[in-house]
């Protein structure tokens, strides 16, 4: 799609002159997930899930994480919302020029479940965990 290859290259170029992200990960992320797994994505801010796989009716919440070149391995995710309707989230990691590298699934139990950090109990509710820990509790999905 050129509109996203548009609005890739235009987020390299604002990190470039910047330093900043342009905050288009999630969107590609969805995008490159949809293209990948074949999956339906809903319209915008649906709630509890981002897209659907036709064949089952399975719903998916998608990260995204953009990983650069000696980032830290402590990265954190957005917010996983465990109080609404999903069966698994994707986590789409994505390399320094936006383009998918790596896509995990972890089930909504998993996450449920993962370990609870000391801190905060908003960050628990919500799930805030780290590439690494998301890592641990799914499985690669693509490529396979």
């Amino acid at each position: 799609m050129l509109l996203l290859r548009e609005a890739k290259h235009l987020a390299l170029e604002y990190r470039q002159l910047t330093g900043k992200p342009l905050r288009i990960t999630g969107e590609v992320a969805e995008y490159e997930a949809s293209r990948l797994l074949e999956i339906e994505l809903t319209p915008a801010r649906h709630a509890g899930y981002d897209a659907v796989r036709s064949s089952d009716g399975r719903r998916y919440q998608i990260k995204g994480r953009c990983v650069l070149p000696g980032s830290k391995p402590g990265q954190r995710l957005g917010a996983i919302d465990i109080t609404k309707e999903f069966d698994a989230v994707l986590l789409v990691l994505l390399d320094e020029n936006f383009n998918a590298a790596t896509i995990f699934e972890a089930e909504r139990g998993s996450v449920i479940d993962a370990p609870e950090r000391p801190g905060s109990r908003a960050r628990n509710e919500r799930k805030a965990m780290s590439v690494s820990q998301f890592r641990r509790i799914g499985r690669r999905v693509w490529p396979l």
